[in-house]
């Protein structure tokens, strides 16, 4: 099983790996294998009679995990997700039929409808790169290092183990390939009004 690891800590929202997930895999306007999203959110504190604004922002890079056990592979009526020799989940499409259930159970966005082709898409994890020894797109194009990939053994025994963090569900969900590094104000935003946004006007930057 793969993983990948994300340092939301270091991460600065700068969009790159984003952007590299589209060129490398030649994506069309609205569909995002890889999106970054801004976690804001923050409140009020009084001081000396004052109030003030006690204001919290971080950024989380978000894909496919190629999970244990993929919501998206059981929900598909066609059989049409798969799994491959090497592990990586990915979408037979003489057998998908475009119902997009598999976008509704997934809780990590992953599945992406192409209206062109009436078709789901996803991240493969760059698949042709693992098989030449390299590591996705993605990961390589962050120049914070904000990400990693691997085996999840890897991962695990380089970075530890899942952390949760809003707004990404209880890890016991799916068992994401994932190994995730919280910001600092992530406890904050599980206790706020914190609000999660992938912004229309971000979509294809």
């Amino acid at each position: 099983m793969y993983a990948f690891y994300i340092n939301s800590s270091v991460c600065s929202g700068c969009k790159t790996c984003q952007s590299a997930c589209k060129d490398k895999n030649d994506l069309k306007p609205g569909i995002n294998w890889r999106r970054v999203y801004d976690i804001q959110g923050g409140g009020y504190k009084s001081e000396n009679g004052t109030f003030t604004t006690v204001p919290f922002a971080y950024n989380l890079s978000v894909s496919c995990f190629n999970c244990e056990n993929p919501r998206c592979m059981t929900a598909c009526p066609t059989k049409a997700i798969y799994e491959n020799e090497n592990g990586i989940i990915l979408i037979d499409h003489d057998l998908c039929m475009g119902c997009r259930y598999c976008e509704w159970v997934c809780p990590y966005g992953a599945p992406q409808y192409d209206p062109e082709i009436k078709m789901m898409t996803k991240c493969n994890l760059c698949e042709d790169y693992i098989s030449e020894g390299k590591k996705p797109s993605c990961v390589d194009s962050c120049p914070m290092r904000a990400l990693d990939f691997g085996t999840a053994n890897e991962m695990k025994s380089k970075y530890g183990s899942v952390a949760q963090v809003f707004p990404l569900p209880d890890p016991s969900v799916t068992g994401p390939g994932m190994i995730l590094k919280a910001h600092k104000d992530s406890i904050r935003a599980t206790a706020s009004n914190a609000v999660a946004n992938f912004r229309e006007d971000q979509q294809d930057e």
